[in-house]
């Protein structure tokens, strides 16, 4: 960060948009870089099996919406009868499709079509690290501010459920632990981050990590 975006940040209520906007803009480069995140940094002899698949592109939305007591993020909870990743807690997105233009149309894209998130409300403010994954996906996280006043819907086809999460929640560590499981006959570990009912784990976790360790660590 600048001097200026130091003391921006400084008198900036923490947890908010706008901080959250202030610690983007920090990044050198809105946020990229040539490291790559992914399922592999827990797991390293990962590596080998991610880079042998086809990694597909795709896209999703950090989406951060500014409430009166602090930001939220927006999350999914993808339908069960879904082939892959039934029942799992999601950011709205998917692949990146021919028409798409950039990650960011990608991204919005996809919420719309899954939540029926009003493109107009969608600010993009920069992008995480992409992150890896064993399914073949190099995923490519999209935050953007959010501003209040939309509706969402989920569609059936895809989600089951949306809601929101305090993003003070996710960026506190103490609600970050890892746990393990065994998966073509070796022990993988990943994050997870249980908030109430719902188990955030995964993909979704490691992203929200990303986000962490990038900006609020």
């Amino acid at each position: 960060m600048t001097a200026m975006q130091a003391d921006m940040s400084h008198h900036t209520p923490r947890f908010t948009a706008a901080d959250l906007r202030v610690r983007m803009e920090g990044l050198v480069g809105g946020g990229e870089e040539t490291r790559e995140y992914g399922d592999h940094l827990l797991n390293p002899d990962l590596v080998q099996l991610m880079e042998r698949a086809e990694a597909r592109e795709a896209a999703v939305l950090v989406p951060i919406v500014e409430r009166a007591d602090g930001a939220t993020v927006i999350l999914t909870k993808r339908a069960d009868h879904l082939r892959k990743h039934s029942g799992q807690i999601a950011f709205p997105g998917g692949s990146v499709d021919p028409e798409d233009v950039s990650p960011e149309a990608a991204a919005i894209r996809e919420s719309t079509e899954e939540i029926a998130l009003d493109p107009d409300h969608v600010q993009p403010i920069g992008r995480l690290p992409r992150y890896l994954t064993t399914t073949g996906f190099r995923i490519t996280p999209v935050v953007a501010i959010v501003r209040p006043g939309f509706r969402l819907v989920a569609n059936p086809a895809e989600v089951e459920d949306v809601f929101e999460v305090p993003l003070g929640f996710l960026m506190t560590e103490a609600n970050h632990s890892q746990e393990s499981r065994i998966w073509q006959g070796t022990e993988r570990r990943y994050y997870v981050m249980p908030f109430g009912e719902r188990f955030i784990w995964g993909v979704t976790a490691g992203i929200i990590r990303t986000l962490y360790e990038r900006l609020y660590a």
